[in-house]
């Protein structure tokens, strides 16, 4: 990442206010900014392509997300993709519920239509596991989704994809961030008016046929079909909330395709709300994020919850446990208890093949993998991102060395089946639904059987805590706290010793380089720090195994609290 001087970045600043490409309202966005800090930091650099693509906060300068940066970085892959000399080239785009998503998706369609790259563009929001679904389905060669997931409001982002319909890989993204680098000017950015775009095919609106074919490709991936044909799809009750994003009208269309009759939507997060009024983060990672839901399923006695990210990637459950009250599971629980269900039915029809894989990242839990093993399957790890998931994906659909089962994040991203090459919250809104109405048949709980499988295979718990260091200064923040932890590494953490020290910036175990540390302890627990690549955070994640579940906090809360006091202390 190139960073500029304060003087390199006010001559930056400058040369914005004399480009007679800049509209005059981002000018005056810019002249009235209060300091030379604030300049600073929204030009000392340009966004780059990180886990989750380009994200940013919105607003005027080259560290921000706005129709220029966005013009440029489609500029730029449209050169990437022109350089390949396909015969045909196309693009699909998608965007979510954020404020200018919309603008910001038809400014990149107009740039690539300019380039001669036909495009079709979605006329209102789109989950983005669709979006990875329309590039295959419609065999193009690129696709771009408008959206910054769960971050705060003031975040957008902008996600590129391969033909496999998954998102860049390393190599592929510095291809394309070296094509932006060589745009010097605004005045390379090509555009067509949107009439000019339409009337030379070159923008194509898509229609309901797209949906129909992803909501029945994914309600394909049932495992269970025959469920909820009778009683138990009137009577099993879900309460579902959007929060304010894509997933509303998707993951209702599955679930009644699925036979769940009883879903309960929370009306006050149904509709799309660039600035998400309901909830301080629209991001099911949070139990807040909840609050709504669990007024609504307490009312209606639901038996669980699920909750979908503004781009429907992301899903969070919320189940019941033995005191009847509603607690939100973890990504890493809610991963247990999918791989448990989709293996366990396959098995017994006879369907788990023998080269089955489930595919999770270096940062989730062993406890997924565990099971997997049990049912036969083989895991594989891969770095934090869904694209090398997807990544791996593609490599076994080509060579047929082994069939995908599962692939999952402990950051609630979740996808079976091939027909995506992106975590989808719609499938996982479905597959957990299917689940907790299986085991009900069995007077079980989505808990229940969740304490059963830590009786089983042991008491995992993990746990993850960040700590967000903004602007240049927050960059510089990170750096010294990873230095530091690389350089000076713990001995031991809490009483416990750490075995080993897995650098991967070092390449491990075939991976690709990345500023990752993971600390293996004596006991069997670890922690990792990481760099967020899409936001200004360190994330620290933890994970221990237990004799019972007191053990396991007790091991948790002494890890974390001795780790976190040295990331605070830097």
């Amino acid at each position: 990442m190139t960073q500029l001087s304060q003087e390199q970045a006010k001559s930056r600043y400058e040369s914005w206010l004399n480009d007679s490409n800049i509209d005059e309202a981002t000018k005056q966005e810019l002249r009235g900014l209060a300091d030379e800090q604030e300049i600073m930091d929204r030009f000392y650099r340009d966004l780059e392509f990180g886990t989750g693509g380009l994200r940013g906060v919105m607003g005027a300068g080259t560290n921000r997300l706005n129709a220029y940066t966005v013009g440029k970085a489609t500029q730029g892959l449209a050169n990437w993709l022109l350089a390949q000399r396909l015969e045909q080239p196309s693009a699909v785009i998608a965007h979510d519920s954020r404020n200018n998503s919309p603008q910001f998706a038809l400014d990149a369609a107009l740039v690539l239509a300019a380039n001669g790259i036909r495009t079709y563009l979605f006329r209102s929001l789109r989950p983005t596991p669709q979006l990875s679904f329309a590039i295959r389905n419609l065999r193009a060669s690129t696709g771009v989704v408008v959206t910054a997931s769960h971050n705060p409001p003031e975040y957008n982002g902008y996600k590129a994809y391969g033909a496999d319909g998954c998102q860049l890989i390393p190599e592929e993204a510095e291809q394309v961030i070296a094509s932006i680098a060589r745009i010097s000017s605004f005045d390379e950015v090509k555009r067509l008016s949107q009439a000019e775009a339409e009337q030379a095919g070159l923008l194509v609106w898509l229609d309901e046929a797209i949906d129909q074919a992803y909501v029945e490709t994914v309600v394909a991936q049932s495992v269970n079909q025959s469920l909820l044909q009778g009683e138990l799809g009137q009577t099993f009750k879900v309460v579902f909330t959007p929060l304010h994003g894509s997933g509303n009208m998707p993951v209702r269309d599955v679930l009644a395709a699925a036979g769940f009759k009883q879903v309960h939507v929370v009306a006050e997060q149904e509709q799309p709300d660039g600035n998400f009024s309901t909830v301080k983060s629209p991001n099911p990672e949070e139990k807040e994020a909840f609050t709504l839901a669990i007024e609504l399923a307490r009312k209606v006695g639901a038996d669980v919850i699920i909750g979908t990210d503004p781009d429907a990637d992301r899903m969070g459950a919320v189940v019941k446990n033995n005191e009847g009250e509603y607690v939100v599971l973890t990504g890493n629980q809610s991963g247990a208890l999918m791989i448990h269900y989709l293996l366990s039915q396959l098995k017994e029809r006879g369907q788990l093949p023998n080269n089955g894989v489930v595919i999770k990242t270096i940062v989730t839990s062993e406890m997924g993998e565990v099971i997997a093993k049990h049912y036969g399957a083989s895991v594989e790890n891969t770095l934090t991102g869904f694209k090398y998931i997807g990544e791996k994906m593609t490599r076994y659909e080509q060579t047929g060395e082994k069939t995908f089962l599962f692939g999952y994040e402990e950051s609630y991203g979740y996808l079976t089946g091939t027909y995506a090459r992106d975590k989808d919250a719609i499938v996982a809104s479905m597959l957990i639904c299917e689940a907790a109405a299986y085991y009900s048949t069995q007077g079980k709980t989505l808990y229940d059987v969740l304490q059963e499988l830590y009786e089983q295979f042991g008491y995992f718990l993990e746990s993850q805590q960040s700590r967000t260091l903004k602007g240049i200064d927050g960059v510089a923040q990170i750096q010294s706290i990873m230095t530091s932890f690389r350089e000076h590494p713990p001995t031991e953490v809490a009483g416990v010793a750490v075995t080993s020290v897995l650098d991967y910036s070092m390449g491990l175990d075939g991976l690709r380089p990345e500023n990752v540390l993971k600390y293996m302890l004596q006991d069997g627990s670890w922690f990792c720090l990481r760099p967020s690549g899409t936001e200004p955070k360190i994330k620290v994640y933890f994970a221990v195994k237990g004799t019972s579940a007191a053990d396991a906090e007790a091991k948790q809360t002494a890890i974390s609290e001795a780790v976190m006091k040295r990331v605070d202390g830097i």
